[in-house]
């Protein structure tokens, strides 16, 4: 017989095998819980969190392009078929099928540009509704729409469910994209980390939209319709449990503090924030407009094949990427010149547009569009930082209305292309399009001379104001201007007990008892 020490070993060793492990994954998600808690680190989950959701919503954006056009084919044809065996009459189906791809561009052009209207129309209200209730709980109801709409991607299997779909990533992005760039202008206070920031996230909706319609494509050829709708889905819901358990937007606490923000009809006619809305409506015009209508342009014009023109846009991450880490480099040293770039930027997509209909083959046609989409990276990477900047200076440091602007610039112009560009094309052709882009890219770019004097605006002075007018939101901006003086001169933040910061709050009585607010 055995000792009855040697049945029970093995098992004891196995308890404590599972407790010391046990124990070390308590232990790794205490200090996990640490390292979200330190600011620093929490910045950067919290930027991590926003790029991917804007990577979401811009392949979700881009990824139809190769497949819906094509699978909407295949539903007419398999309806035109079942037409036919019902009347068995050869007629009737010729005319029904003339019918309907008459207006098979326009049912597509309307699809395509559901999103943007409804985000256009959306925006003024997720704006104000951003300011009210903070930038963590719009975010995570943006994602949670733009997940419900990815699967109806998936699984819709007509046009009206299509639209639909379409329409809802339209209601997601104006709570998501806005909430997450309005996010990282609050997280970010400091001039030179805030454009280094926005630049990352610029840089990732760029490789969204310029690297779903390959992914798509082949996803969509080699496993059908539905996976690359699936795997967007599943980052989404990722990225959505991420930001539940970092953000907790129903536990956080701190828009019980938030002042009410300026109306978003206060910003709109600000003159320097139409001047820059005015400009990222400009400037995206030729993507907008050459996104339908170029594929059309390239079979008559080069014959091109599929693969081409599935590849058109794709090299053109790279000067995007480019321009972006320019811009942050050259705005870190020269911070008084963010209007020159953005003037740059819009010569370069006015040259570059004016040169597409030049070009003779697809390797020459992917400069100009290499040259369009490093344009609008420096437009784009110098003017949202000074977004931000001038409601810091101008209003009240809040930024949900004033990114909500950016986005309905962005939405007019990809509302308009799809349902624009294609009839502009039929009535003054392609090239009549593109030179009307170009020139008004170059003649826009004077306008930005308006921002020259931007910099020179006094934080200080404008919250002095504020404080005297308006009380608790003068000295929630006063706290907010001493953060960004501390990050500076790389203090550290002292917080006591109640979450307040103490060293602010020094420094704020000990200017108000020296007379400098009187």
């Amino acid at each position: 017989m055995e000792p009855e020490g040697t049945t029970e070993g093995p098992t004891a060793n196995l308890a404590q095998s599972a407790a010391m492990k046990l124990s070390q994954m308590g232990e790794r998600t205490k200090q996990l819980g640490t390292a979200i808690q330190d600011p620093d680190r929490q910045r950067r989950i919290i930027l991590v969190i926003v790029c991917v959701a804007l990577l979401l919503d811009n392949m979700l954006y881009m990824v139809i392009v190769p497949i819906i056009p094509d699978y909407l084919v295949e539903l007419q044809n398999e309806a035109d078929h079942a037409h036919a065996r019902l009347t068995h009459t050869n007629s009737t189906n010729s005319t029904v099928h003339k019918v309907t791809r008459g207006d098979f561009d326009l049912q597509i052009g309307v699809l395509f540009a559901s999103k943007a209207i409804l985000q256009l129309l959306v925006n003024p209200l997720s704006g104000t509704f951003i300011d009210r209730v903070g930038y963590d709980i719009p975010l995570f109801i943006g994602l949670n729409i733009m997940f419900l709409s990815t699967v109806i991607f998936a699984f819709a299997e007509n046009y009206w469910t299509l639209f639909l779909a379409r329409s809802m990533q339209g209601l997601g992005s104006a709570f998501a994209d806005t909430s997450g760039i309005a996010l990282i202008a609050d997280k970010y206070t400091e001039d030179t980390e805030r454009s280094k920031a926005l630049g990352i996230a610029l840089a990732f909706i760029s490789f969204g939209s310029l690297v779903a319609p390959p992914f798509g494509g082949v996803l969509y050829e080699f496993a059908g319709k539905r996976v690359p709708f699936l795997v967007l889905a599943c980052i989404c819901l990722v990225d959505g449990i991420m930001c539940l358990a970092v953000l907790k937007p129903f536990s956080n606490r701190e828009r019980e503090n938030m002042p009410v923000g300026t109306p978003i009809f206060k910003l709109m006619i600000d003159p320097y924030i139409a001047v820059v809305a005015g400009a990222l409506t400009t400037c995206n015009i030729p993507l907008a407009f050459l996104e339908p209508t170029i594929a059309n342009w390239m079979e008559e014009n080069m014959h091109a094949s599929q693969w081409e023109i599935g590849m058109t846009w794709f090299p053109a991450f790279f000067p995007h990427v480019l321009g972006v880490y320019l811009t942050v480099k050259l705005a870190a040293k020269y911070p008084h010149l963010q209007w020159f770039y953005g003037a740059i930027g819009m010569v370069f997509i006015g040259a570059s547009s004016c040169t597409v209909p030049a070009c003779k083959n697809f390797g020459q046609l992917m400069i100009p569009l290499c040259g369009i989409c490093f344009g609008i990276a420096l437009v784009d990477t110098a003017l949202l930082p000074t977004l931000a900047f001038l409601v810091d200076v101008r209003h009240v440091s809040v930024y949900g209305s004033v990114y909500a602007i950016a986005d309905i610039s962005y939405c007019l112009a990809y509302a308009l292309g799809p349902v624009v560009a294609g009839q502009i094309v039929h009535d003054l052709g392609f090239v009549q399009l593109n030179l009307g882009m170009g020139l008004a890219n170059v003649l826009y770019a004077p306008a930005l001379l308006l921002l020259k004097n931007v910099s020179q605006l006094k934080p200080s002075f404008s919250e002095r104001n504020m404080l005297l007018e308006d009380g608790p939101t003068g000295l929630y901006d006063t706290i907010k201007m001493e953060e960004r003086e501390k990050r500076r001169k790389g203090l550290c933040t002292t917080i006591d007990e109640n979450g307040i910061d103490t060293f602010a709050q020094r420094s704020f009585s000990e200017d108000e008892s020296s007379g400098e607010y009187a």
